[in-house]
């Protein structure tokens, strides 16, 4: 059976406790390989590691860093079909998805950050007489990088690539549930001779490797996507020691059709937004309002389309969703199915577990489920599900919808669909999100900042803020 390493210092090393956890391929639930079940001293070293390796790494200039990140970049192109099987097998998505979407997105991620790097510039102001002053932007040191298991490689590596562009060491965490592509993107990175201690992974439990590496207080950041919960937590302990946060938490996003919207692609999108990755995005539009003009005319619509995908196991070519990520998850799915219903919900499609055939039979397979008749307010929709269950829900104002959509705690993301410009700039504006996509879901420009509000967290990734994130800014004042 294949065994997982910790990769600290440049090596691959075993957990100093010399333990192991079980890695499940959802597809199967069977166990197919071993992961390091780290302790703080494996996290320690790995920290050492990175200290060791900042004062040369820190030194290099932009383009000699750029260069290391391409190297790896054109790397992850170069062993993408055995990426996307690793991730499909791992994280029981589709094995189309992983090939289209997760793997290149991890790929682009290195490319733009090593270009980026070189086209940055330090904000100079002339005080005329008195002299001149700008800002010199610095990497902080040793930080910490911990990424969640829906999109494992994607968004590790949008973590970690502005983190090392911008001249800093990473100890990195993977979620346990899926850590194989992080694994792989250890043998990558030293396959393309990045430089010892430069990025270690140290996998494990949150409570044991993470806790560790949160509570380290040589760590200067910590970048971490996961559960509101969990975020609160490093919060908790991260902020009486000052260090920098970037938290990418929890949703509970509204997806908007207006009478007027483009009406065939609003309800080829809001199937997409709902269920891609079998709806273990953050991102998804799990609650679906409707203006009350066209609500049945789309219920049927959707419905339809809804139907008409095909569960099944990743590999398979017509699969259109896989498999959830764990047991543990489903049941915690499935629960929110029995909740929904007991809160008085519509059961409009789906609620079941799919089994399965032969080697696939144990998988965590489940329908895509609809409901609607919920209140706006109900536990379903103001609780992260964060599966393949979404409601359906009419309005007749942009008054009302804006009171429904942003009644919960979350404010992550948003889409609305409107062929009105100005409708569609004034909802964006009174939206509570961090991100609003107009006739689209799902669009990413790595330019620009991404992240959320309210208990969806603080910080932002992506762009130069990602960079600056990762950075202090030092102003340098000259007095003639």
């Amino acid at each position: 059976m294949k065994k997982i390493l910790n990769f600290i210092g440049g090596e691959f090393v075993e957990p100093q406790n010399g333990t192991y956890l079980d890695n499940y391929d959802p597809s199967r639930g069977k166990v197919y390989s071993k992961i390091p079940r780290s302790g703080a001293p494996d996290v320690e070293a790995a920290v050492a590691a990175a200290q060791q390796a900042f004062p040369a790494w820190s030194a290099l200039s932009a383009q000699e860093r750029s260069r290391h990140l391409m190297a790896i970049s054109k790397l992850i192109d170069q062993k993408l079909p055995d990426l996307a099987k690793a991730e499909s097998l791992d994280n029981g998505k589709p094995l189309k998805l992983a090939q289209s979407v997760d793997i290149p997105r991890a790929r682009d991620n290195f490319a733009f950050f090593a270009t980026a790097i070189l086209h940055e510039e330090d904000p100079f102001h002339n005080m005329g007489s008195k002299g001149f002053n700008y800002t010199l932007r610095q990497p902080l040191g040793t930080v910490a990088c911990i990424s969640p298991w829906n999109l494992p490689l994607y968004l590790f590596t949008w973590k970690i690539a502005p983190a090392l562009a911008a001249g800093n060491c990473v100890v990195a965490k993977p979620s346990e549930v899926t850590p194989m592509t992080a694994f792989l993107l250890s043998l990558i990175c030293h396959e393309a001779g990045l430089p010892k201690g430069v990025l270690n992974l140290v996998h494990g439990l949150g409570p044991e490797a993470g806790e560790a590496l949160i509570q380290n207080n040589t760590i200067k950041a910590i970048s971490f996507t996961g559960g509101t919960k969990t975020g609160a937590h490093i919060a908790s302990v991260a902020a009486p020691k000052f260090k920098k946060l970037s938290l990418e938490l929890g949703g509970k996003n509204p997806n908007i059709v207006f009478a007027d919207a483009d009406f065939d692609r609003a309800v080829k999108t809001s199937v997409r937004a709902s269920f891609a990755n079998q709806g273990q995005i953050c991102l998804c539009g799990s609650r679906i309002f409707v203006q009350a003009a066209i609500y049945d005319k789309f219920k049927s619509a959707f419905l339809e389309r809804v139907k008409g995908l095909t569960v099944g196991p990743p590999q398979e070519e017509d699969s259109r969703m896989g498999a959830l990520v764990s047991k543990e998850h489903l049941e915690k799915v499935m629960g929110y199915i029995d909740l929904a219903q007991a809160e008085g919900g519509t059961l409009l499609t789906g609620g079941k577990q799919v089994q399965m055939q032969g080697e696939y039979a144990q998988g965590y397979y489940l329908e895509p489920t609809v409901f609607e008749n919920l209140s706006y307010n109900c536990r379903t929709n103001q609780e992260e599900i964060f599966g393949p269950v979404v409601t359906l829900t009419p309005f007749e104002t942009e008054e009302e919808v804006l009171k429904m959509a942003n009644s919960t705690e979350y404010g992550l993301a948003a889409t609305v669909f409107t062929q009105n410009l100005s409708r569609a700039h004034r909802v964006a504006q009174e939206l509570q999100s961090g991100i609003v996509w107009i006739n689209d879901w799902l669009v990413r420009d790595l330019r620009t900042p991404f992240g959320g509000a309210k208990n969806s967290g603080v910080g932002r990734e992506g762009g130069f803020e990602a960079l600056h994130f990762f950075t202090e800014a030092k102003n340098v004042c000259f007095n003639f």
